[in-house]
């Protein structure tokens, strides 16, 4: 993989396949993120983001296809909360279908990218949202 980002980020990972989990915590870390929150469904998701306790991560990478909450349900939840909604969303899943694609844009994502990953397709992803999003966020202050 190419250079790391610019700055370390702090990435959620909403992932129910463990093996799948591995790979990509270990392609982000190559990547640059600091700090890499795994949760296996959407419920874990939006209970890890609302709880005042836990960083605000710089980046959330979603698997569509999960147990509780699924992905698209995730997304569409997270994108409707102001206090969320500016949170860069990857997600990386096996569906191509075109529905699934075409919702997860409307539902703005910032990329989708299918499995099995092409790792060099998931590192221009994060790099996009590097450049467009990590680099100039600025964080909500803590309540």
């Amino acid at each position: 993989m190419a250079a790391a980002t610019t700055r370390p980020y702090d990435v959620l990972l909403v992932e129910d396949d463990v093996a799948d989990a591995m790979l990509i915590q270990d392609a982000l870390t190559e990547r640059g993120a600091r700090n890499l929150t795994q949760v296996s469904d959407g419920v874990e998701a939006l209970e890890y983001l609302r709880d005042p306790g836990n960083a605000r991560p710089d980046l959330i990478v979603l698997d569509l296809n999960m147990p509780r909450m699924n992905g698209r349900e995730f997304l569409a939840v997270v994108k409707e909360d102001a206090a969320l909604r500016t949170i860069p969303v990857v997600v990386l899943t096996t569906s191509a279908a075109p529905d699934d694609v075409t919702g997860a844009y409307q539902h703005h994502a910032n990329a989708y990218v299918t499995k099995p990953v092409n790792l060099e397709e998931f590192e221009a992803a994060v790099r996009s949202i590097d450049a467009f999003y990590l680099d100039v966020a600025v964080k909500p202050p803590k309540e």
